[in-house]
């Protein structure tokens, strides 16, 4: 027999209820599969640690790979829900899954980049600016990541902080996570002109614009990186629909561009702006909202059926509003979009 006659056996993969369906090869995630075929399946750090890329296994067995019990409990996993960034399928597989959508024309590229700049926007998050090569395209859309490929080949994810109008440059938002392999050199020994190596774009965390609901967004920490994105991109599209930022922090130096999205107001009379903070002090003076942001959401908004909805930050702030917008406010689970920031021990945004 002939090595070309011993191919590896495929799975195919329907999801519902798009009815799109792919193929996975012997061994492979569903995710990844569905990425290199064009289908949009939502997920967020690839790596089994946020939860993102949820979604129900109608029909068919899958075996899980190493993941967090934070991102798929027992419970889920009994009532039949899988990780598809981690899943590999063992049959033919029907899923459920609503948010599949068309990535469009934006291919997977590993680039070098030039640091240009570090800016420190608060004590421990920094702006880093990356230049592109000059003789390459790079596509992606407000509220996708890049991965870095750091040399011993792990990786570190983080979302470009800029609109695609306003490269070729990218913007990105780096929390020091004291001990992080990666954080600690952006705060210590990196300088401008080092070359670093990326790969992406990746997420499907990416406004929706064939609707006209009006929007919610919800920031917690550095997941305003995106949001600042989404909302360059409709400030350059002329999106007019009602769109509210709620900005979630424990302490008021933690809004670290608080000041850039009060000038955003001036220009975009539809962008309404509320700061909240968890845990400010008799020092901050602060007069503003507080408590968990998601709470702030449902006390202006209780009821959520006709909106959309786009939530990044901690996995527990994506979590929490996932379930009590839908349980508590209808928000329709399918207008509801995320991406989960793990922290850099998992794969860091």
């Amino acid at each position: 027999m002939t090595s070309s006659e011993i191919a590896s056996p495929l799975f195919s993969v329907l999801v519902q209820p798009s009815g799109r369906t792919f193929h996975v090869d012997a061994g492979e995630a569903v995710l990844t599969a569905g990425i290199r075929q064009g289908i949009g399946l939502p997920y967020g750090c690839k790596d089994g640690a946020c939860g993102s890329c949820k979604c129900k296994l109608l029909s068919g067995s899958v075996v899980h790979g190493v993941h967090q019990s934070k991102a798929l409990s027992a419970d889920e996993a009994n009532s039949n829900l899988i990780l598809t960034c981690c899943a590999v399928p063992q049959s033919d597989l029907v899923l459920e899954s609503r948010q599949v959508t068309e990535i469009g024309a934006m291919p997977i590229k590993k680039l070098p980049t030039r640091v240009t700049s570090l800016i420190k926007k608060s004590p421990d998050v920094m702006a880093l600016q990356l230049q592109l090569p000059a003789n390459d395209t790079f596509g992606y859309r407000a509220g996708q990541y890049i991965e870095f490929i750091l040399r011993d080949g792990s990786r570190r994810s983080y979302s470009m902080a800029n609109a695609p109008h306003l490269g070729p440059n990218i913007e990105l938002h780096i929390r020091h996570m004291v001990g992080g392999k990666f954080t600690d050199h952006v705060f210590g020994d990196m300088k401008e002109k080092e070359i670093l190596r990326i790969e992406g774009p990746f997420g499907s965390f990416f406004l929706r614009e064939d609707s006209s609901k009006p929007i919610i967004l919800v920031a917690s920490g550095t997941g305003f990186a995106p949001i600042k994105a989404l909302i360059e991109h409709m400030q350059h599209k002329g999106v007019n629909r009602p769109v509210t930022l709620y900005w979630g922090a424990r302490r008021p130096e933690d809004l670290y561009m608080h000041d850039w999205v009060q000038e955003q107001l001036k220009s975009l009379p539809n962008l309404h702006y509320v700061p909240v903070v968890s845990d400010a002090t008799a020092q901050d003076a602060w007069t503003g909202r507080t408590g968990f942001v998601h709470r702030a959401v449902l006390q202006d908004h209780p009821d959520l059926c006709g909106h959309q909805v786009y939530v990044c930050g901690a996995p527990i702030v994506v979590e929490s509003a996932r379930a009590d917008f839908s349980s508590l406010a209808q928000l329709p689970p399918e207008e509801f979009f995320a991406d989960s920031f793990t922290s850099e021990a998992d794969k860091a945004h």
